[in-house]
C-alpha cells in the first residue's frame, strides 16, 4: 500500500483552478464537460497513487476500491462494504467545496486509514470503496442526484437518457461519448449491494452551525455537525406560451406576452412561500424563447424549486402556484403547461448509522449537532436503499451555490478527522 500524506487543503489547492468562470465568477463544472472530466481524471489519478483498484461502472459512477486486507478483488468479498465519496461537478458560477470537499476528505481520510493500518492500530474486516457521483447537481441535464437514481431505479432509464442540455444534446448521447453504454444504464443490484453503509461529507449549505444556539461566546459554531435528514424537495418546470411579436409594432393593448405572465408569478412564488411555515420556493432559472431584445418572447420557460420537510405541503404549494400560474396566463391571453422534472421525499437518516456517527464525531468534537437540510444530496437518494448518513463542515458565510461559499483550512481537517474516525469504528 502506498500511503500518501496529502492534506485536504492540499488536495483541493491541486484543483483551483480547473473550471474557474471568468463571467459568473466561481466555478462551472457541469457533468462531462472538460472540466468535469479532468476532475474525474484527477480523483482516478490520485486514487490509483494509493494503489486503490479504480473503475467506472455503467451510470457513470467512480468507484476506487480498498479491499479487506487477504481477500480477493472480487464482488463476493466486496459486498457490504462502506463506502464513502460525494461528486464534482457544479451549479452554473458555484463555490469550491461543494462537491470537491467530500471528494477530497475522502482521499485524505483514506491516507489517516492507511497510515493507521500500516502502524497496526487499525484492523479492518470489511471493504471500504471511495466513490464519485456524476450529475449530481443537474446543472447540465435538470435532475439532480441522477447517477445516484439510475444507481438506485429511482428514475427510469429511458427517462434519463432523453433529457437535454442546453444545446439539444441527450444525455444517452453524452453518456456514449464519454465510454457509457446507455443500455446498460439503470438499477444496478451488484453495485447496491456493495454497499454496506454509505457516508457523505459536504459543506453546509446554510448557516445552521452558525445559528446563537450551536456557537459559543466569541460566536463561533463547531466545526462539523451530523446530517439528521433533508427536506423533501423537487423541480418543475413551467412554460408559459404566448403571440411572439415585435416589439416595436405592436401595442400593448394587442400583446399576449409570456414574460409578462412569468414575471408575475415570481413575485407570486414568493408570497406563497413566505405564508407557508418551513417552506422554500424559488424560480432560479428563466429562458424566453427566441430571447431577442426587440421581441416579444412566443414561449418562456421558468424552473421552480419548492422544499418543506412535510411532502404533502410540498405537493399543496405546486399545486397553488400551478393554480395562480394559470389564472395570471389566462389574464394575459397566455397558457401554462406544468412538468415535473424531479421528486424526493423527504429523507430521515438511517438511525442506529446516526447514533453510531455522533458517536465517533463526538469523541473529537463534543458539541457537533444533529443538523436537518434542505439541500439534496446523493445520500438522500441512497438512503432509501442502503444505511446513509452525512457529516457538514461549517461554512461561515453560510451562503452556497455562490462563489461566496468558503470552509476554513482548520474546520476542513477536522471534517477529515471526524471522517477518518467514523470510517475505522464502521470498519
Amino acid at each position: 500500500m502506498n500511503v500518501q500524506t496529502h492534506t485536504v487543503n492540499s488536495l483541493l489547492a491541486a484543483i483551483n483552478d480547473i473550471g474557474r468562470d471568468n463571467t459568473r465568477g466561481g466555478y462551472s463544472r457541469p457533468v462531462y464537460s472538460d472540466s468535469e472530466i479532468t476532475l474525474r481524471e484527477w480523483f482516478m489519478a490520485e486514487a490509483q497513487a494509493r494503489s486503490l483498484e479504480v473503475s467506472t461502472d455503467a451510470n457513470g459512477i467512480i468507484w476506487a476500491w480498498w479491499d479487506t486486507p487477504g481477500s480477493p478483488k472480487d464482488e463476493a468479498s466486496r459486498r457490504g462494504a462502506l463506502v464513502t465519496g460525494s461528486h464534482l461537478d457544479s451549479v452554473p458560477g458555484g463555490g469550491a467545496f461543494d462537491g470537491p470537499l467530500g471528494v477530497a476528505s475522502a482521499l485524505a481520510a483514506f491516507d489517516v486509514l492507511a497510515a493507521r493500518e500500516s502502524d497496526g492500530s487499525l484492523q479492518r474486516n470489511r471493504a471500504l470503496a471511495l466513490t464519485v457521483f456524476p450529475e449530481e447537481e443537474g446543472s447540465r441535464f435538470g435532475v439532480a442526484c441522477l447517477g445516484s437514481r439510475l444507481l438506485t431505479g429511482a428514475i427510469d432509464p429511458s427517462k434519463a437518457l432523453n433529457l437535454r442540455d442546453a444545446d439539444g444534446n441527450t444525455f444517452a448521447d453524452v453518456a456514449s461519448s464519454n465510454g457509457l453504454d446507455p443500455a446498460r444504464m439503470g438499477r444496478d443490484e451488484a453495485a447496491l449491494a456493495s454497499i454496506g453503509d454509505f457516508i457523505e461529507l459536504h459543506v453546509e449549505q446554510g448557516r445552521g452551525l452558525n445559528t446563537e444556539e450551536h456557537t459559543d461566546a466569541a460566536g463561533r459554531g463547531p466545526a462539523v455537525a451530523i446530517g439528521s435528514s433533508i427536506l423533501g424537495h423537487g423541480r418543475w418546470r413551467l412554460s408559459f406560451s404566448g403571440q411572439g411579436n415585435h416589439a416595436g409594432t405592436t401595442l400593448m393593448v394587442d400583446r399576449a406576452d409570456p414574460m409578462v405572465a412569468a414575471a408575475q408569478l415570481v413575485v407570486k412564488v414568493r408570497e406563497f412561500a413566505r405564508a407557508q411555515a418551513d417552506a422554500r420556493a424559488t424560480v432560479g432559472r428563466l429562458e424566453p424563447v427566441p430571447g431577442g431584445t426587440n421581441v416579444i418572447a412566443s414561449r418562456v420557460d421558468l424552473w421552480l424549486d419548492v422544499r418543506h420537510p412535510d411532502d404533502a405541503v410540498t405537493a399543496m404549494l405546486v399545486e397553488k402556484i400551478h393554480g395562480q400560474a394559470q389564472k395570471i396566463a389566462a389574464f394575459e391571453g397566455c397558457s401554462v403547461a406544468l412538468t415535473e422534472e424531479s421528486l424526493s421525499g423527504t429523507v430521515n437518516f438511517d438511525p442506529a448509522l446516526t447514533r453510531a456517527l455522533e458517536k465517533s464525531v463526538h469523541r473529537l468534537i463534543p458539541n457537533a449537532p444533529l443538523l436537518p437540510t434542505g439541500a439534496g444530496h446523493d445520500a438522500g437518494v441512497l438512503a432509501a436503499e442502503v444505511p446513509s448518513g452525512m457529516i457538514y463542515v461549517r461554512n461561515p458565510s453560510g451562503i452556497s451555490h455562490s462563489p461566496e461559499e468558503y470552509v476554513e483550512h482548520d474546520d476542513a481537517a477536522a471534517g477529515v478527522a471526524a471522517l477518518a474516525d467514523v470510517l475505522e469504528d464502521l470498519l
